[in-house]
């Protein structure tokens, strides 16, 4: 799951001007929305982060793999995020500053890419992550993520994709799915996935991250 030690410095020196450039960013776009450089420039600012490939980034936070994203899934939660559906301390602003009929082409240009996965281990069983992914956890109530996310966990429309996601990122989303999204996630994913999360340990959120995340 964890970049190796000796990369940390160094990515979190990178994060750091990331965030630095998120006020900037925020600022530069407070005013019309129809700035200069207009929509490939806020896709290139996106690359700041996510990485020019699309393929996330491991720093003091893991930034999410966006390459093959579903269209719906990227539209949906820039506008969870600019409207305060899904809190977190960087992507409200940035949300907020990107005008809605901006959402579908940065959507498209990150699906497009299909970077190979970072990898990285989660410390996760692959083996229970797979049986977990295919058949859920019936005793406890958790469905097979296969069900929604496709057998090659690609997602569909507003379901998204997993494949090739980092298992740090999926780790902290499965456990502070409601904390961050509540129950009020776009086309009602929440209804799915409050009490999916709620019902698996850490030990099996982990083994779901190991799994997919090795997928192409």
């Amino acid at each position: 799951m964890m970049a190796i030690h000796g990369r940390y410095a160094l990515s979190s020196i990178a994060l750091a001007t990331a965030f630095m450039a998120v006020g900037s960013f925020g600022s530069a776009l407070a005013g019309p929305r129809e700035s200069s450089g207009g929509v490939q420039a806020k896709i290139e600012y996106c690359e700041t982060c996510h990485g020019a490939s699309g393929q996330g980034f491991y720093g003091y936070y893991a930034i999410p793999r966006l390459a093959g994203q579903q269209t719906g899934y990227i539209e949906d939660q820039l506008r969870d995020f600019s409207h305060g559906e899904r809190h977190t301390p960087i992507m409200g602003p940035v949300a907020r500053s990107v005008s809605p009929s901006e959402y579908s082409a940065i959507a498209a240009h990150f699906h497009a890419m299909n970077s190979a996965p970072l990898g990285g281990g989660s410390g996760g069983n692959v083996a229970l992550g797979r049986d977990i992914f295919m058949n859920g956890i019936p005793e406890s109530n958790v469905p097979a993520c296969w069900a929604c996310h496709g057998q090659d966990a690609h997602g569909a429309r507003e379901i998204p994709r997993l494949a090739g996601q980092l298992p740090s990122y999926l780790i902290k989303t499965l456990s502070n799915w409601y904390e961050q999204r509540g129950t009020k996630s776009a086309h009602g994913l929440s209804a799915i996935m409050v009490p999916t999360t709620h019902n698996l340990t850490r030990a099996q959120m982990a083994a779901v991250a190991a799994y997919v995340s090795g997928l192409r």
